[in-house]
């Protein structure tokens, strides 16, 4: 059997689960039920999307001790479901927390933990393919232990339903908790003001913004253009670094990992952290007055130009063939 956490983000499953869910049925099930794992919450809103990804269990961990998270009572809890269930993989996405928590767990397991896996060879003993190096490289890692642990790479794989739908059970638990397991609990979030021009991770297009804009007043022409083409802005971290734009904004290895259909760098050098967090668009297009940037040389398509020139042009002949 094959567990995963559901990590659900304003009160849905979260995206990252779903690509979780699917990476676990079609490089890990060969057949085998997968379940889900559900820390506090309620589980009836999340059955009718799971059932869609052939999810047979869903085992609710009701306890009010763990309505807040906290790591190392959540990773109790699915320590405790893991064993019980008798998994033979225990997986989340490769988010904040899903990694905090995979770390948890193969500690209390005593088993080796791959991170940022993409792809899974069913030899014996189990192994993966990861991300290293921010994206950069893919490193072969044997996982020998009978109850693998790992996380998956954003966007690793396209989220797709299940060839044969299925009805979830709901199989509610109790486990065990230790003082020392509910110390560091989180205590409040605060959400911070700020503009929220785009759902990267979600958007299916997006206009890419670097050192090259030159000022924080230089980016009417790029929002101009990410509105005509129904998309979201993003940002290299030197912008964000500037001050130019929110960090919210910002596509890499320390910001937002995106996979949209289309990702148009404008003025983005292309550096190895920028690139972690983009390399999975579909098509990417690069503006560039350098032909030697890493960006252009990796894109499929570059126009070497200044963006400054070009996205205004760019911007003429959207308009134009709207009328």
């Amino acid at each position: 059997m094959i567990l995963v956490w559901l990590e659900t983000e304003g009160g849905e499953v979260a995206e990252t689960t779903l690509e979780t869910l699917t990476f676990a049925r079609e490089q890990l099930g060969n057949g085998e039920p997968v379940e889900v794992v559900l820390v506090g919450g309620d589980p009836a809103p999340h059955l009718s999307v799971l059932g869609e990804q052939g999810v047979t269990t869903l085992v609710h961990v009701a306890d009010e001790r763990l309505d807040r998270y906290g790591g190392a009572a959540w990773a109790a809890a699915l320590t405790s479901v893991a064993r019980s269930r008798d998994a033979r993989a225990v997986l989340a996405a490769g988010t904040p927390r899903g990694s905090e928590l995979m770390a948890h767990v193969a500690c209390r397991l005593d088993v080796g933990m791959a991170a940022n896996v993409v792809a899974v060879d069913e030899r014996e003993p189990l192994r993966v393919s990861r991300q290293v190096m921010g994206g950069s490289v893919l490193e072969e890692m044997a996982l020998a232990d009978r109850m693998a642990v790992l996380t998956v790479a954003g966007h690793a794989c396209e989220p797709s339903g299940a060839t044969q739908p299925t009805e979830p059970e709901v199989v509610p638990v109790d486990v065990e908790l230790t003082d020392p397991d509910l110390i560091g609990q989180v205590a409040r979030i605060e959400e911070t003001e700020s503009e929220d021009t785009s759902a990267l991770t979600r958007a299916k297009v997006v206009v890419g913004a670097g050192r090259g804009v030159g000022r924080a007043d230089g980016f009417e022409d790029l929002l101009e253009l990410t509105n005509l083409l129904g998309g979201a802005l993003g940002v290299s971290r030197v912008v964000t670094n500037l001050g130019w734009r929110p960090h919210h904004e910002q596509v890499g290895q320390t910001g937002s990992r995106i996979s949209p259909d289309l990702y148009l760098a404008c003025g983005i050098s292309g550096a190895i952290q920028h690139w972690a967090g983009c390399q999975s668009a579909k098509t990417i297009i690069a503006i560039n007055t350098d032909p030697d940037a890493p960006m252009v040389t990796r894109a499929d398509y570059a126009v070497i130009g200044d963006l400054h020139e070009v996205v205004p042009a760019l911007n003429d002949e959207l308009r134009r063939r709207r009328r």
